[in-house]
């Protein structure tokens, strides 16, 4: 991998940050028991009381990178009407545990301690792909806090044949071969799977260092 100074990756990354302090969130860490700690970015402790009478919102991202790079374009619009909380999952970005369970309901319970631990009595819930999971289970478990729902590309209801598919047309063995790009080649091939852009004439050192920055995850 490049070093930071030379990673297009790093920089892309850090211009997606400067959305989030545009929209007047901080990034903050926060431990939610013995085993796990959040990273997140949220509305800064010293926030107005303007703010503090916004409805709450949780946004959830999906598998792959961490939360800047899913949600640099909606921040802003919607941090005028609701207080934001945009947290990376567990196992993704600056989140960790050291626990061993890695399910839908892991990470939901762990999104629930979060909003718990920063007094958020009630808020709504926003999920695309991995995260709409997420927030379906979340709305399961605490539905005398979660008010609203919405999933974005979420296939709450697939089967194990849907994946049995999914993992055939990608020409792999296991969906992590597919989920989380190691190569340039990968990537290309993860892009052709999930999105109708290109990466063909994206040069391989870019897309090697975009998965080394942007893909890590200890999921499986």
């Amino acid at each position: 991998m490049a070093p930071s100074f030379l990673s297009v990756a790093r920089f892309v990354e850090a211009l997606l940050r400067r959305r989030f302090s545009s929209a007047g969130l901080s990034l903050q860490t926060l431990s939610i028991d013995s085993e796990t700690t959040i990273q997140f970015w949220g509305p800064p402790p010293s926030s107005s009381s303007e703010n503090t009478q916004k409805p709450s919102l949780l946004l959830l991202h999906g598998f792959g990178p961490s939360a800047v790079w899913q949600w640099s374009h909606q921040v802003k619009p919607l941090s005028h009407f609701f207080r934001l909380y945009v947290p990376d999952l567990v196992f993704f970005g600056g989140s960790s545990s050291s626990g061993e369970n890695r399910s839908e309901m892991f990470q939901a319970l762990c999104m629930g301690k979060l909003m718990e631990k920063l007094e958020v009595e009630r808020f709504s819930v926003v999920g695309t792909s991995y995260g709409g999971f997420v927030a379906y289970n979340m709305a399961k478990m605490f539905p005398e806090k979660v008010e609203k729902v919405v999933l974005a590309s979420s296939g709450v209801n697939l089967r194990r044949s849907d994946n049995e598919a999914f993992i055939a047309r990608a020409k792999c063995h296991r969906i992590k071969e597919v989920m989380l790009p190691a190569s340039a080649t990968d990537l290309r091939r993860f892009s052709g799977m999930v999105s109708s852009k290109r990466l063909d004439y994206v040069p391989d050192f870019v897309l090697n260092d975009f998965c080394q920055v942007s893909f890590f995850s200890s999921l499986f």
